[in-house]
């Protein structure tokens, strides 16, 4: 695969010379082509569904649909609206000796993505990438292969069409052999970044000879706090566990205040549609839950939320070690009582990923002190994780969310996926020996 790294590392030096016009013209071009192609890509996507059981989480990741098509047509427009992340002077100076320093910000060259069951990020990294003046290599998983396939064909035949290489954007073989050839691509490949699960990234972390930014794995809490209000509440769990239960910003669990274990059976009420249409709290966003044709939701409870919930909650199970720190993917919550802020903090500490973490609280001070001592990329008060999101933040898409600190972190957009470089003028000065 070392030709093709090779063919990719020559192409991006092209991206170097285009107008951020090109780019975008480029960019609305592949939009087009999305909706023009869209049966295509439905079929393309419909033969990678029927390799895949309709019950697995990672089902709701693969499929693509007409609308969903439309919504990945128009964050690639987004992305042309913004304004180019190149060429940003982001320091400058004159030392006494008269040399003119400046730093401006520059594309990292080829970035690598390695991803799973999702079709539509072979988009998305384009979009970023080509708008930012990076070439990307592609490593989807088998599920999606088809998908891929087909998406990166279209996005090849809008390049030659305007005459930029195609080899600004390469996909790799959906095999465990190509992952490792892309993560010891040194020379080719100048950063990767892995889109999956705990054992993706422990894997791709553990093996890269290339610098690698973490992103994706979310174990995702949320703490209703004893002055919680209880309608937003309700609303806030509902969407974040259920929007899309298969995505890394999904609820997978809920820490209660104990002295707020009476109102718990109406906190997840909405989670269960025969729960939600029978209780007394129910409002528009708990029926919603009946009629949205989802599946209820497990729960693993602690000992002392089992006993609030027992008998109010069908879907009821006793948690165990497991259960917590668990990134679910899937249709289950865990649920962990807590007497404290201290506590729940502790918990958070313990089991969170650094991904994104809430409270749901009406006491500010409770709230500014959650935020301030919560160690997570994204950390929200009276609102779901749900947004953790680079569309939703306004950066149009995103290439993946970062949970380290060293570089980005959060939702990587066009600004994070650019470095820098110092630029320096002289007039014939010579350093003193």
């Amino acid at each position: 695969m070392n030709e093709q790294f090779a063919r990719t590392k020559q192409a991006s030096r092209q991206l170097a010379l285009l107008s951020d016009q090109q780019r975008n013209d480029v960019l609305l071009s592949v939009a087009d082509a999305i909706i023009y192609n869209k049966e295509e890509i439905l079929q393309a996507n419909a033969e990678d569904l029927s390799r895949m059981e309709r019950e697995n989480p990672l089902y709701d990741r693969l499929q693509l649909t007409s609308a969903r098509l439309e919504a990945i047509a128009q964050d690639m427009r987004n992305v042309t609206t913004l304004p180019s992340p190149l060429g940003h002077i982001t320091k400058q100076k004159t030392l006494p000796n008269g040399l003119r320093l400046c730093r401006v910000s520059v594309p990292f060259g080829v970035i690598g993505i390695i991803y799973e069951a999702r079709p539509n990020v072979t988009f998305d990294v384009f979009s970023l990438c080509f708008k930012s003046g990076n070439a990307c290599v592609l490593k989807g998983g088998k599920d999606a292969d088809a998908s891929n396939r087909k998406g990166v064909a279209i996005i090849h035949d809008v390049l030659k069409k305007h005459g930029i290489s195609p080899d600004v954007v390469a996909l790799l073989p959906a095999t465990h052999e190509a992952t490792g050839e892309m993560l010891s691509a040194v020379g080719y490949i100048d950063l990767c970044i892995p889109r999956g699960g705990r054992r993706l990234i422990d894997f791709v972390r553990d093996t890269a000879r290339v610098p690698v930014i973490e992103t994706g794995a979310g174990v995702v809490n949320t703490y209703f706090d004893q002055e919680g209000d209880l309608a937003m509440g309700r609303a806030i769990i509902h969407n974040a566990k259920t929007r899309r239960v298969s995505v890394c910003n999904a609820l997978d669990c809920l820490i209660v205040h104990r002295s707020r274990l009476g109102d718990l059976p109406s906190l997840v009420a909405p989670l269960h549609p025969s729960v939600c249409c029978d209780s007394v709290a129910t409002n528009g966003e708990a029926s919603a839950a009946a009629t949205n044709g989802k599946p209820p939701v497990t729960i693993y409870a602690d000992e002392q939320a089992y006993a609030a919930l027992d008998g109010h909650y069908p879907l009821l199970q006793h948690a165990t070690d497991d259960s917590f720190g668990t990134e679910f993917m899937d249709y289950k919550l865990a649920v962990k009582t807590v007497a404290s802020l201290d506590e729940a903090l502790a918990h958070i500490d313990r089991y969170g990923s650094g991904h994104s973490e809430a409270i749901i609280t009406e006491n500010k001070e409770a709230a500014r002190r959650f935020q301030q001592e919560v160690d997570a990329a994204c950390v929200y008060w009276n609102a779901p994780t749900s947004f953790t999101d680079g569309a939703q933040f306004g950066l149009g898409a995103e290439i993946g969310i970062s949970t380290q600190k060293l570089g980005p972190r959060g939702p990587m957009a066009l600004e994070e996926i650019t470095t820098y470089k110092w630029l320096i003028e002289g007039e014939g000065q010579t350093r003193p020996a």
